[in-house]
């Protein structure tokens, strides 16, 4: 059972920067870089988003529209963690963000959330002035 924890929110100003990380453990049979990791966010009342997706070598990224430019996912598989770095933050952005562990051996560039299979419990980012 893979185990996904995710840090790094908090509070920020509108324009300003976070950036997220998503660490695994509790590999069986399998490594960090069989998974290809996805980041989402979700606010009250609403769905889930699909942000960005990195491929398990890291080779290969994809983004939605609306924080293309801003955010940028990268991965360190020697540390078994992925991390998020949003820049240009605006205040829709405020949201619980979730990483997720698709364990396909394929790579699509998918940010549907039916394609993951694990689940970090969420950090809080909010942008307020």
């Amino acid at each position: 059972q893979l185990h996904l924890v995710e840090s790094g929110g908090g509070l920020v100003q509108p324009g300003g920067s976070l950036r997220l990380s998503c660490v695994a453990s509790g590999f069986t049979g399998v490594t960090f870089d069989d998974f290809n990791i996805g980041w989402f966010r979700q606010v009250p009342g609403k769905g889930r988003e699909g942000l960005s997706v990195i491929s398990s070598s890291g080779e290969n990224t994809a983004y939605a529209d609306s924080v293309k430019g801003r955010f940028t996912t990268s991965r360190d598989n020697a540390q078994t963690t992925v991390y998020l770095q949003m820049n240009n933050l605006k205040t829709e952005d405020t949201a619980v963000y979730y990483c997720a562990a698709d364990k396909s051996p394929y790579y699509s560039g998918g940010l549907g959330e039916w394609r993951y299979d694990y689940w970090g419990q969420g950090t809080q980012v909010t942008v307020s002035s």
